[in-house]
């Protein structure tokens, strides 16, 4: 567990993030997320600043490919460079197949997932499940660095639970396996996502390997990415569940890094601009009848700490047409600029 710790007010140190080839534009990375990073999310968030944006994960099992989810997947039609997808699996030749399959279609790195902590993933040896067999870990390693002619780059967590931390040896695997930067969720795949992320053991991999270390988990404000990037000594920084609903995150923890000090935080009026850009873009993306499905969680996490949003969004949740459910933000938004509400983190954080 991390130290307790008092932020400081100036500037920090600006880092060049490179992947392989690949220069980022700064640190900050959008972290893969099942059903969360798709193309509207990634392309959102890159140009709220992100530097880069790993796609939610594709399966290497062939069979999928003519999926319409596996198509929709290897859409990065209009996406800013580098375009980076993530591949689970646990059979060397098709997590290599499913690389070249990608990188024909657009994939500039290759991340390989080895930290999903889910049952139904961990349960066919794949995601976290691999950390427990660390021969295997640097055969899928090498199969998948071989077979493309791309950056690889791995995510992973400290291990398979506390009495099993292991990333220090996975990540010493992975760089001699050729691994071009080395992602890291502070958690084991045990603990999933409770408990505080181990800063500590991100800092200890970062000391004992060359390759650039990516910290994950529970970075939520600027001041707490500054302290992570710090404490740990990591090249950047990899955010998920904090940018749900607040994709301007990104452009706040840079302006922060760069400056020391706080953007103002977004006003209702912006908030419901982008909301409405994001919703049209899944339209698009997936068409209206899965397209508003999907819409459904993003709004909810848009609106989450808005006066009357929990009515709002059991309201918005029955609507079966994009009309409807367009309206219905309209709507409420209005209502929201009648009590002159301006969105304040502490009020979202603490709702």
């Amino acid at each position: 567990m991390a130290s307790s710790f008092i932020y400081n007010c100036g500037p920090s140190r600006r880092t060049v993030m490179r992947i392989g080839t690949y220069q980022l534009k700064n640190n900050l990375i959008v972290a893969p997320m099942a059903g969360v990073t798709d193309r509207p999310f990634r392309m959102l968030c890159k140009r709220m600043g992100a530097g880069m944006a790993v796609s939610e994960m594709v399966a290497s099992n062939s069979l999928l490919y003519g999926s319409e989810k596996t198509k929709r997947r290897a859409n990065h039609e209009g996406e800013a460079d580098p375009i980076s997808v993530q591949i689970v699996g646990a059979d060397a030749k098709m997590l290599a197949q499913a690389a070249k399959y990608n990188v024909d279609r657009g994939a500039q790195i290759i991340d390989i997932n080895m930290g999903c902590p889910a049952k139904k993933i961990c349960n066919v040896m794949a995601g976290s499940a691999l950390l427990q067999n660390e021969p295997l870990v640097a055969q899928l390693l090498e199969a998948v660095v071989g077979a493309v002619n791309v950056p690889v780059t791995l995510k992973i967590r400290t291990g398979w639970d506390k009495h099993n931390r292991n990333a220090i040896r996975i990540a010493r695997i992975a760089e001699a396996s050729g691994i071009q930067a080395l992602a890291i969720h502070g958690r084991t795949r045990a603990c999933a996502y409770t408990g505080d992320a181990e800063y500590d053991t991100i800092a200890a991999v970062k000391a004992s390997v060359s390759i650039p270390i990516i910290a994950n988990g529970d970075i939520t404000t600027p001041e707490k990415a500054r302290y992570v990037l710090e404490y740990t000594g990591a090249d950047a920084v990899m955010i998920g569940r904090a940018a749900q609903g607040r994709p301007w995150l990104f452009r706040e923890i840079e302006y922060f890094l760069k400056t020391g000090t706080h953007l103002p935080a977004p006003e209702s009026g912006e908030i419901h601009r982008v909301l409405l850009g994001h919703v049209q873009e899944l339209y698009d993306f997936y068409g209206e009848h899965n397209g508003l499905r999907v819409a459904r969680k993003h709004i909810s996490w848009y609106t989450k700490g808005l006066t009357g949003s929990a009515q709002f969004r059991h309201h918005m949740n029955q609507l079966e047409s994009a009309a409807g459910q367009l309206a219905a933000v309209d709507d409420f938004f209005a209502q929201q600029a009648q009590r002159g509400t301006q969105m304040q983190y502490s009020e979202r954080l603490a709702a």
